[in-house]
């Protein structure tokens, strides 16, 4: 289990009573079909019926539905995650903008939520707006808060944000930013590999003679694996790529 002793369900912080909540639950609807709340808009199944949401996308760190939970035609994802700065929220954006794309295409009103409702759904709701409206991180964050002022993501996700709009809100792991947000993301795991000597990789000579400017081969001293611009995949993820799931009733 994800969550910590003190914090509530990952550590998001409580939303103040402001804003136009629905009242099927208190969520709020960002766009057409598309809804924004806490754990209290997932405590009563009946009310997401009334509102019509056949899909919700728990963003938290526990599901928002226990097994056998919900109702007949509900579609869910989970994804674990606190609301921490260092989460890695990023690897999920693509696999969430989809869930969010794919049920609004098929009519499903959807309702995205956290804890709180003022972070972690803010931040994958922020991205799915980015995505479809065009827009950049700023004018899409301020969008959103207009509907929903209480909405305040950590520094954390803003940053990964950032990035998402950096590479065309489409997560590219062949992209030297990328691979240095993991690189980054695996030292903020594992302190103890931020003291390995830099001299633990070399440039391989082979690739010099191929007249490559932008993309070098690193060697690794250890295992001789050779890397074009990238971290090695020895280096342990940190991510939770595998955890979220998607489930149909």
């Amino acid at each position: 289990m994800l969550d910590e002793r003190g914090l509530n369900h990952g550590g998001e912080r409580q939303a103040a009573a402001t804003g136009t909540a629905s009242p099927a639950g208190h969520m709020v609807e960002v766009r057409p079909g598309l809804y924004l709340g806490g754990a209290a808009a997932v405590a009563e199944p009946n009310h997401l019926l009334e509102a019509g949401i056949t899909a919700v996308l728990t963003v938290d760190s526990e599901p928002g539905f226990q097994a056998g939970a919900g109702f007949e035609g509900l579609r869910s994802l989970f994804v674990p995650a606190l609301d921490k700065p260092e989460t890695d929220l990023l690897s999920h954006l693509d696999r969430c903008v989809a869930f969010i794309g794919q049920s609004r295409a098929e009519g499903r009103a959807v309702l995205v939520h956290c804890h709180a409702g003022v972070s972690r759904s803010v931040a994958v709701v922020t991205a799915f707006i980015m995505k479809t409206d065009q827009l950049t991180f700023e004018k899409a964050y301020e969008s959103l808060q207009t509907v929903k002022p209480e909405a305040k993501m950590n520094e954390g996700f803003e940053g990964q944000l950032k990035l998402y709009e950096a590479m065309g809100c489409e997560v590219d792991t062949s992209s030297a930013a990328y691979k240095q947000y993991r690189l980054q993301k695996v030292t903020e795991k594992y302190p103890e590999l931020r003291n390995l000597p830099q001299e633990l990789f070399a440039v391989d000579p082979t690739t010099m003679s191929q007249g490559l400017k932008d993309d070098i081969l690193y060697k690794c001293r250890k295992c001789s694996f050779f890397a074009q611009n990238a971290v090695p995949s020895w280096v342990p993820s940190t991510g939770m790529e595998n955890s979220a799931r998607v489930v149909d009733g």
